[in-house]
């Protein structure tokens, strides 16, 4: 059965009018380890955003191993370390490290139909490691084209499982930027990586099924590439790419979920966080839809300011020009 924020999200990303603006609030593990009662009495408080969770929540049952303490290998081989409880691991141990390995490299067994944040591009840089990455793509061997193909085959494969479900978005995450641009170039990208989603948003619009994609990093360079390998809603960072910058390229033409400004969070009060929501509101907004807002709350962000970044959301995702 498709959920009722499933079905306003689609009308966002269709430009079907929505009745209100789509919201999603994620609240990150160590902010619930931190602020534990908090957390609990807002998300008690906006039922109409978090639905039960504060009366189901449970950190041991829904952490995902690599936000655990400690090291996790994944189906790759990769290993993963974690030097704080609660946060997201990063990848330290990189099991391709030659060309060589490259050329022996098996794709994994497993068929559970996980695509999991980081499936393509940045599985990439947890196979060789980001150093040898970029020199793959520098100097392009046929070995570069040869991983490529093998980690687009297991998404594919994963993705014929994944598509199997009443669900109609197909969401995927995956890193494309930096700070102030692509690693790689758009050129690179184009020629390496666009063919990649374009193989895997086809099958899913195949499916009957439209494509949502997570991307962090300064992005908007290939933000029309995006949609033209088949993305129907990008979810970009507000202060890698500029606001000026997602209304000039987006505005009517892509349609976004826009992600609040995580960096400022940490140093924010409660009246900047409700004027930075409003701007973006306003210079993004369009009845017909195209904009949603997502807010991600971590351990680095005062319990006064995520009250006033919940309440926010919630009022202007009643918003009208």
């Amino acid at each position: 059965m498709v959920s009722e924020k499933t079905k306003l999200l689609v009308k966002a990303m269709t430009y079907d009018y929505p009745e209100t603006l789509p919201v999603s609030v994620g609240i990150l593990p160590a902010a619930w380890l931190k602020y534990p009662e908090e957390v609990k009495a807002m998300t008690a408080r906006y039922p109409q955003i978090f639905g039960d969770l504060s009366e189901k929540y449970d950190y041991e049952a829904y952490t995902p191993d690599t936000y655990r303490y400690g090291e996790h290998i994944d189906e790759w081989g990769c290993v993963w370390s974690n030097i704080e409880e609660g946060m997201e691991a990063i990848v330290t141990g990189h099991p391709v490290k030659t060309r060589g390995d490259i050329r022996a490299l098996k794709i994994p067994d497993g068929r559970t139909g996980r695509i999991p944040h980081g499936f393509m591009y940045l599985r990439l840089l947890d196979l060789r490691g980001f150093e040898e990455s970029m020199i793959d793509f520098a100097e392009e061997p046929e070995e570069l084209q040869m991983l490529i193909d093998k980690v687009l085959d297991y998404n594919m494969i994963q993705l014929d499982i994944a598509l199997k479900n009443d669900n109609p978005i197909q969401s995927f995450g995956d890193d494309l930027g930096m700070q102030k641009g692509l690693a790689i170039g758009r050129e690179k990208w184009v020629k390496y990586l666009k063919p990649c989603y374009e193989a895997l948003y086809k099958k899913t619009h195949d499916a009957g099924k439209l494509v949502y994609m997570h991307t962090d990093g300064c992005i908007h360079e290939i933000m029309q590439d995006l949609a033209d390998a088949g993305v129907d809603m990008v979810n970009p960072q507000y202060r890698a790419n500029g606001l000026d910058n997602l209304v000039r390229i987006c505005k009517g033409k892509i349609p976004i979920n826009l992600d609040l400004d995580r960096q400022y969070m940490p140093f924010a009060t409660p009246s900047g966080m409700e004027a930075h929501i409003k701007e973006c509101v306003e210079a993004l907004y369009l009845p017909e839809g195209g904009l949603g807002l997502n807010l991600e709350l971590g351990a680095d962000v005062k319990p006064d300011v995520m009250e006033a970044a919940v309440a926010a959301v919630e009022k202007y995702r009643h918003y009208r020009a």
